[in-house]
């Protein structure tokens, strides 16, 4: 019979539903349940594409003597972390505070009313490697409930005072912190042999490689690029299918953590095309490797995470089957010799194994290795052979898809959807990311309030967080951009008002999620995770938004919200990436580089005519861009009294200092780029 978790539309929870443990969503009514029956809380977060969350799910959720444990002496609450991240986040400090690290699955156990008093992450069916056994310590924890309640109790207040500290407030910073300390600093954690920061493992940094690009000196621009390089050729960026997978275990990029997830590779994918940007053209090869990539990520988001619906799913899980049945971790993307003779023929299989590093011992487990390109390429010559490998690889059992639709990071992926079609010129990419943005303001918009996530066009439960509402904004704002539709412009502003009101800090900041009364803290956090954090996004957003419609007041906003983050940009620009980009276009502002905004002017309202597409790719960072025919509505004034002259005409203003208008796409740099 199956539990609670039967009608969500997380497939998370939906694995957990037929289940031995009594599992509840998390809600009021299963907190009420452990009040009335005063029984302390389990609950289990992790999400679909977790290797070890289903590890422990086999071992110790579908074993029968467990489960009836856990039902008789705890409310079993199920979360998965993607569609509850206030949830995750402070569990999640309370981990880290009472055991020294964290990580999925996480299991935490709480009082009645909600405060943590012990945690831990995987625990084996039984005692391995330093860890109690599941069994031991849910036995124990009973047995501490019933006969040392004071103690526990105890203890959980402990943690409650110190989960008060993630909502602290922030003192806002009168100074922006100097880009020259900020990025030495930065400069220290740099892998100056493979790129990246940091050792093993090594995560792709897109919000630090943003940054890094915003101002281009060579120095910034060296880490930027080479970074973008080595995790193009390595092994974590799948050569074959296009796409990134979430980590590598090593330092060098060549082993992934195979999961593949949609905000990694929305981010990157807008990361890519700022790279690409910024690559001179006397650097063929890294331009072209650089556009193989944009263009392999959008190939691979259409074909394997785009929905019927439009919207975009959330991950492709690290397991797969292999020909036996058996799971494996990653063996849906690894090769041997053999595999290669098989696929390729000896002689292509020889020359094949050379350029992608299939080696003898093999560079992943098992004789297995992934796909690299160590050294330069004839692409002529290897691109046949990719498409042969790709349809080889097409008949193997695929990876499950999470497919539920998280409206964050849908949003980002918006933002760098667009990004790209203006970029290269791909309307149907611009359309790609008009639909995706028509199904999340359709679905996740129920009855005036934003949703997190939805599944078959179906909305969840979970309200959604400030990351939704900021990120939707960002995306929605460049979508008006580039389309002239003014209607996008309306919705990331009504998303933005909404964010004010629920999530707005006294500090002039914003928490990460409205206070929920079985949260012990409402969470805030303002260093990066996968993601930027909402507060980076909320200060983007704002900024674009408001110069897209000339309000000053979200612009007023952007400014207070940024102050609230140049405290952590000085002390840690590693983890506050896109804090970082904004407060170096800030130092540019202050410097005669204001961000401004260029509007196109275009008869036929063209998104793709030679000035926009110039715009695109050589405007400063923070600049908005905006194309629409004479008399377009709903951006202010930025096309008031401004006419084409029956052909393309851009106009650049910076604050209160407006350029000449320009015809010629050559002429398009002096009022973007002029200081002021």
């Amino acid at each position: 019979m199956p539990n609670r978790l039967a009608d969500s539309t997380s497939p998370y929870l939906q694995q957990h539903a037929h289940q031995p443990v009594d599992w509840q969503p998390w809600d009021e009514a299963a907190f009420a349940e452990a009040r009335e029956r005063q029984v302390p809380v389990f609950l289990s977060v992790g999400y679909a594409a977790c290797h070890w969350c289903h590890v422990m799910a086999h071992e110790s959720f579908d074993d029968p003597e467990i489960a009836a444990l856990l039902n008789e002496n705890f409310v079993a609450i199920k979360v998965d972390r993607e569609e509850h991240p206030d949830v995750d986040a402070v569990h999640m400090f309370a981990t880290q505070a009472l055991t020294g690290r964290g990580g999925w699955p996480m299991s935490a156990f709480l009082t009645p009313e909600g405060d943590p008093f012990f945690a831990g992450t995987y625990f084996p069916p039984e005692p391995a490697h330093g860890l109690p056994s599941f069994r031991q310590v849910v036995e124990a924890l009973s047995q501490a409930w019933t006969e040392r309640r004071d103690e526990v109790l105890s203890s959980a207040s402990t943690v409650r005072g110190e989960l008060a500290k993630l909502g602290a407030a922030t003192q806002p910073n009168d100074a922006l912190p100097g880009s020259r300390e900020t990025l030495e600093l930065l400069g220290k954690d740099y892998d100056l042999i493979h790129g990246g920061f940091g050792g093993a493992p090594k995560f792709p940094p897109p919000t630090v490689l943003d940054a890094l690009l915003v101002k281009g000196d060579p120095t910034s621009l060296d880490m930027a690029q080479l970074t973008c390089e080595a995790m193009a050729r390595g092994g974590v960026h799948d050569q074959l299918g296009g796409g990134f997978h979430r980590y590598s275990v090593d330092a060098g990029w060549a082993v992934p953590h195979f999961e593949k997830m949609l905000y990694d590779n929305a981010l990157l994918l807008g990361t890519y095309c700022r790279a690409w940007r910024r690559t001179a053209d006397h650097d063929p090869d890294k331009r072209a490797l650089f556009e193989r990539v944009i263009y392999g990520t959008v190939e691979f988001l259409v074909d394997e995470l785009r929905t019927e619906q439009g919207g975009f799913a959330a991950s492709l899980d690290a397991d797969s089957c292999d020909i036996r049945g058996a799971v494996h971790e990653g063996i849906y993307y690894v090769w041997n010799r053999d595999l290669l003779v098989d696929a390729l023929g000896s002689e292509d299989a020889e020359w094949a194994a050379d350029v992608f590093h299939v080696t003898v011992p093999g560079t992943f487990e098992h004789g297995l290795s992934t796909l690299q390109l160590r050294k330069r390429v004839d692409w002529a010559r290897l691109e046949p052979i990719m498409a042969t490998l790709k349809k080889v690889r097409d008949e193997r059992f695929r990876p499950a898809r999470d497919d539920k639709v998280v409206a964050a990071w849908n949003g980002l992926l918006i933002d760098s959807l667009v990004t790209a079609a203006l970029m290269f010129d791909e309307p149907e990419w611009l359309e790609v990311a008009r639909a995706c943005a028509e199904m999340v303001w359709s679905t996740h918009v129920v009855d005036g309030r934003l949703v997190r996530t939805s599944r078959d066009g179906v909305a969840g439960r979970a309200p959604g967080v400030t990351e939704d509402h900021a990120a939707l904004a960002l995306g929605f704002g460049q979508l008006a951009g580039a389309t002239g539709d003014g209607v996008w412009l309306e919705r990331a502003t009504w998303l933005l008002d909404r964010a004010e009101e629920l999530f707005a800090a006294e500090d002039g900041g914003w928490f990460d999620a409205e206070q929920q009364p079985t949260l012990p803290s409402r969470p805030r956090e303002l260093t990066d995770n996968p993601t930027p954090s909402a507060t980076a996004t909320m200060v983007h957003a704002l900024r674009l938004v408001g110069l897209l419609s000339g309000d000053d007041r979200l612009l007023d906003r952007s400014e207070r919200g940024a102050a609230t983050t140049w405290a952590t940009v000085a002390a840690t620009p590693r983890f506050a990436g896109w804090s970082l980009a904004d407060a170096l276009v800030r130092e540019e502002a202050r410097r005669g580089l204001r961000p401004g905004v260029a509007v196109i002017v275009d008869e036929a309202g063209d998104p793709f005519n030679e000035l926009t597409r110039a715009a695109w790719r050589m405007a400063p960072a923070g600049t908005a861009i905006v194309t629409g025919r004479p008399g377009t509505v709903g951006f202010g004034d930025n096309f008031e009294d401004r006419g084409s002259g029956g052909r393309s005409r851009a106009y650049v203003c910076r604050g209160t200092v407006c350029f000449d208008p320009v015809d010629q796409y050559t002429e398009l740099k002096t009022p973007l780029w002029s200081r002021c």
